[in-house]
């Protein structure tokens, strides 16, 4: 039985695009990010990060990797259909919880989120993932912005710090260069959206963010889960987020107590 906020077009357009539109994921859970997402902006972890640089206007703040502190967090991963979905898009029997991650923009932030792909910053290989990309407030132009198709591109495209924009690893063949969507004409999906509404992406889908020029705040939270075929894998460089001290080797499974199954068939 396909979960009733999805059916079974939505299912073959993210395996075959990369990603897909789910309304009302967290409609029921609005208030409780809210207020988690308050609580991570007075209390940041040790990942949090300003992404402006001097003189640029506004405030981006993003911080992952909370849900264990934030009790709002944990109840919205425990309560919400987001798993039980989850499972449903990846054709997968488990999902396992890989990690959270707030992005906030000011009013008047114009700076974008630079086009990337999640799946080269992460320690996990595996074509079975989801990221959901859930805002908290009326998204009345579109915001985030995907590439359709983009997870089955040949080779990776290779990953850059967002304020200092250099490069994560090294240069190394089996990396692409950023491209540019708009001027390459790629086909870009992109959505209205009301709070609660979540994008649902393919850790390898090419996506960015439009700035905020509105006069309120842009809030979002994303939630990234793990399917059957999720494994551990090393990276030329120290990967984001780097779970320092995690002892797995290449082929693993990620270790169930630091990344528990939170939803099985």
């Amino acid at each position: 039985m396909t979960h009733p906020l999805l059916t079974d077009e939505q299912i073959e357009t993210f395996q075959r695009e990369g990603v897909v539109l789910v309304k009302g994921l967290f409609k029921d859970h609005v208030e409780t990010l809210r207020a988690g997402i308050e609580r991570n902006m007075n209390e940041p972890g040790p990942y949090a990060a300003e992404n402006l640089k001097e003189g640029e206007g506004g405030r981006f703040f993003d911080d992952y990797c909370n849900w264990t502190r934030i009790p709002e967090f944990e109840e919205v991963i425990r309560d919400s259909p987001a798993a039980e979905v989850a499972a449903d898009l990846m054709g997968s029997e488990k999902v396992q919880m890989f990690h959270d991650h707030v992005l906030v923009k000011e009013p008047g932030t114009s700076k974008p989120t630079p086009w990337h792909q999640d799946g080269p910053y992460y320690f996990v290989d595996g074509v079975q993932n989801v990221s959901f990309w859930s805002p908290l407030d009326p998204v009345t132009e579109a915001s985030l912005r995907c590439v359709a198709g983009s997870h089955a591109w040949e080779k990776p495209v290779l990953p850059t710090r967002w304020l200092s924009e250099t490069n994560f690893y090294p240069d190394e063949d089996k990396y692409m260069p950023v491209p540019d969507p708009d001027a390459e004409g790629m086909d870009i999906r992109e959505w209205q959206m009301e709070p609660g509404d979540a994008v649902a992406f393919n850790y390898g889908t090419l996506h960015g963010a439009r700035g905020n020029t509105r006069n309120s705040r842009r809030r979002a939270f994303s939630l990234r889960l793990l399917g059957d075929d999720a494994r551990y894998v090393e990276r030329p460089g120290p990967t984001s987020p780097p779970f320092p001290g995690h002892d797995m080797k290449p082929g693993q499974r990620l270790r169930e107590d630091w990344f528990p199954v939170i939803y099985q068939r």
